[in-house]
């Protein structure tokens, strides 16, 4: 190699490095400072060798009842992820084999629905849901989240289904399986990544939000994200440790659930589908 080339090698690595380091100290500042007391945690100087405790943990998780919001997210998270992928593959995998014009503005509406801020929509879904006596339930929560994530699902799907090629529909047309069949036993395995990657998405849209879980539920139904964000705002020393608490925990989810499909997400965000 020459030496130009490594010296721009050694600066992209240098430059990779520092990247990862700034975007990593926050997350590793906070894991530690939750396992220290208040006086320790933001004394100054640093105080680097200050004794571990867990008692933030124990406080957030049993003397606040944390677990009554991670139950309230995952059934929040769960039911937009099955809802927005299941009508997402059948709408992407049926626009991506149309052609007509429909098709077209039918993208181009969810397209500008999506674009459209929370902010502005939480005002109508509000004042509808509770005119209605439904407002503080786990499903008026999970159909707006839906509603706001499917158009991302249908156009992000579409775009996996475009690339496998129809010879495969035909195929399996020919040997005897029906549209669905063929739709549900070569389709949906050749994407699978596809699938993954938008099932990511929409699990960190309901998993992370907070506008709509702190407005459309009471404290009961409330997920983590909103509970922990009460916290940290909280006029108290122990609630603020316990929000820290509370962000070390919603974090650690989110890494387990990478590592886990880290290969479907690499591969679902690099092709997507097979090509034909």
């Amino acid at each position: 190699m020459k030496r130009p080339a490594r010296v721009w090698s050694l600066l992209l690595h240098l430059a990779l490095f520092a990247w990862l380091v700034i975007a990593c100290l926050p997350i590793v500042w906070t894991a530690i400072i939750s396992l220290r007391q208040y006086v320790d945690a933001f004394s100054v100087p640093v105080k680097w060798l200050a004794p571990v405790t867990f008692e933030n943990y124990s406080r957030l998780w049993i003397d606040k009842a944390f677990y009554r919001n991670f139950l309230n997210t995952a059934i929040v998270t769960f039911g937009t992820v099955s809802v927005s992928l299941t009508v997402g593959c059948l709408a992407g995998y049926a626009l991506s084999r149309y052609r007509g014009a429909v098709g077209f503005w039918l993208l181009i509406t969810a397209l500008v629905f999506r674009s459209l801020p929370h902010s502005t929509l939480l005002p109508s879904f509000y004042v509808m849901f509770d005119a209605l006596g439904v407002r503080n339930e786990y499903f008026t929560l999970i159909l707006v989240l839906v509603a706001i994530n499917q158009p991302f699902t249908i156009w992000m799907l579409r775009s996996f289904f475009v690339n496998i090629p129809q010879e495969l529909d035909e195929a399996a047309l020919v040997d005897g399986c029906s549209r669905f069949q063929a739709f549900r036993r070569v389709i949906i395995p050749v994407m699978w990544p596809g699938v993954v990657t938008t099932g990511l998405f929409s699990f960190l849209l309901a998993y992370n939000d907070f506008l709509l879980s702190s407005s459309l539920v009471n404290a009961e139904r409330m997920t983590m994200p909103a509970a922990i964000a009460n916290a940290i705002s909280a006029d108290s020393e122990a609630f603020l440790m316990q929000g820290v608490a509370g962000a070390v925990s919603i974090t650690i989810p989110l890494i387990i659930l990478v590592l886990l499909f880290q290969r479907q997400i690499v591969s679902g965000l690099t092709q997507g589908a097979v090509k034909g």
